[in-house]
Order: structure tokens, then sequence, then C-alpha cells
């Protein structure tokens, strides 16, 4: 048994897409390395309690994808939440003690999914609407897959912290956001920041009154800033984002360590 000062096993539900799951598995071990440093330990091995352990398992993309449902069908979508819910329930039988799902999408139907699950799985929503409140933020356009920028439930994540938050009304941006995710999941990421920039500009420019607050909802869109270090917000051309993997791997490992949990 683990004492109650040890990282707990973190479950990491990835795969959809996976260069997403590659950046959550680097900046966990960043995390836990740079937890050792600061209690001048060298490794978990002189250390046990400090050891990082994970569990990834890997979903298809596509198949998730395909397994979409309707908004107005909840039966519709039985297949992607159990999909996603038997992954996390591998994870559980692995020994992982916390997950969470690499991806925006699946926290659409968040409650249904963890439905049944024995460990707790912290929700992308809540991490980035905390993220957004913390910088003061009314108002949050979410830019993301065609699924998230219509969602209640990101919505009301939001609301919960007195945000008001929606996607782009013009479908032309909607067709754009999902256009360039689409390009960064397969790598191209030339051009990609002034795309959003101007995504961003342009809808707030028509829809809201206060200066751009971005929820880059979907975890393949931080990739377009290449330059740019992994923190739950930045800003860049004049627009703050909130970088949701980020915020997301923020509340995982702050979970993890804390102890008596």
């Amino acid at each position: 048994m683990k004492s109650e000062s040890a990282i707990k096993k973190i479950g990491i539900v990835g795969g959809v897409a996976w260069p997403s799951t590659v950046v959550y598995y680097s900046e966990l071990s960043r995390r836990g390395d740079g937890l050792r440093l600061t209690r001048g330990l060298s490794d978990s091995a002189s250390a046990p309690d400090t050891a990082m352990e994970m569990a990834i398992e890997s979903l298809d993309l596509n198949r998730a994808v395909a397994y979409w449902g309707d908004d107005d069908d909840d039966a519709s979508w039985a297949r992607f939440d159990e999909y996603h819910r038997n992954a996390l329930k591998r994870l559980e039988a692995s020994g992982a003690e916390v997950a969470v799902m690499a991806s925006n999408t699946p926290h659409h139907r968040f409650e249904t999914i963890v439905r049944g699950i024995g460990i707790p799985v912290i929700s992308i929503v809540d991490a980035a609407a905390k993220a957004a409140a913390r910088l003061g933020a009314h108002e949050v356009l979410i830019l993301g897959t065609a699924v998230t920028m219509r969602s209640a439930k990101f919505r009301e994540g939001f609301e919960n912290h007195k945000i008001v938050a929606r996607g782009p009304r013009d479908q032309q941006a909607r067709a754009m956001t999902e256009e360039l995710i689409q390009e960064l999941q397969a790598g191209k990421t030339a051009g990609a920041a002034e795309r959003l920039a101007e995504i961003a500009s342009e809808s707030f420019a028509a829809e809201f009154s206060e200066p751009a607050v971005v929820c880059l909802a979907c975890t393949e869109l931080p990739l377009a800033f290449v330059d740019e270090n992994f923190v739950a917000s930045f800003e860049d051309r004049g627009v703050t984002y909130i970088n949701t993997s980020a915020a997301h791997v923020d509340a995982v490992f702050e979970f993890a360590v804390a102890e008596g949990r």
C-alpha cells in the first residue's frame, strides 16, 4: 500500500489524438522530475514516494469520431460513452488512482462516461474554467471540435464560475477551426497561430464586448504555438489563450501529489 505522501498513479485515456497524449505524458513526467528536485532528491529510486507512475490507454481517434452521437438523441452516444468508460475501467484495474481523458471532446459526455468509475477523473472543463476565472475573464470564446463548440456542458462548466462561454456563431469561423484541428492532428503547424488569432479577433469583434479570451478546447490547438511555454494561459498576437491541456495537467498533478486524498 502506498503511503499518504506518495504520488498517486495517474491513468491517461489518450490517442484522441496521440500528439496531445505525448504532451500529457511528457509534461507530467517533467513535473515529477521537478518535484524531486525541489525536495533535493536525485531520483525516485532513492525516494520511492516521489515516483511518477502512469498508465496510458490509447484509443483510436477515427473510431472515437465514428461513435459521435446526436445531441438530440442521448442514446446515440452509447458506443462513444462505452468506448471511453471501458478505457477508464482498464486504467482503474491497472492500479491508477486518478485519471484524465487527454481530449476535450469526451468531456461533452463527462458525467455519463465516468458513471461507475471508482477513481477520481479530473474534468478538463472545470480546470479550464478555473484558469479563466483566475484571469478575471467574464467572456470566453470556445474553439474546438464541432462537438465542443456547441456543447452545453462546456458552457455550463464556465457558467459555474460566472463566465459566459460559447463557440463562434459564425459558421465560417467554426469551419476554419475544424479544418485547422485536422491539420494540426497531421502535424501541420505552419501559420496555425496566425489563423487562430484571426478567428479569435474577428469572432470577438462581432460577438463579445470585452478583450479576447479564447479557450483552446481541443488538445491539438495548443500545438499551433510551437514556441510557447506549456502554461495554462498565455498571450499571443493580442489574444489571451487558455491552454486546456496545460490547465488539465496542472489539475491532475496537483491532485496526484496532494496528501491524504
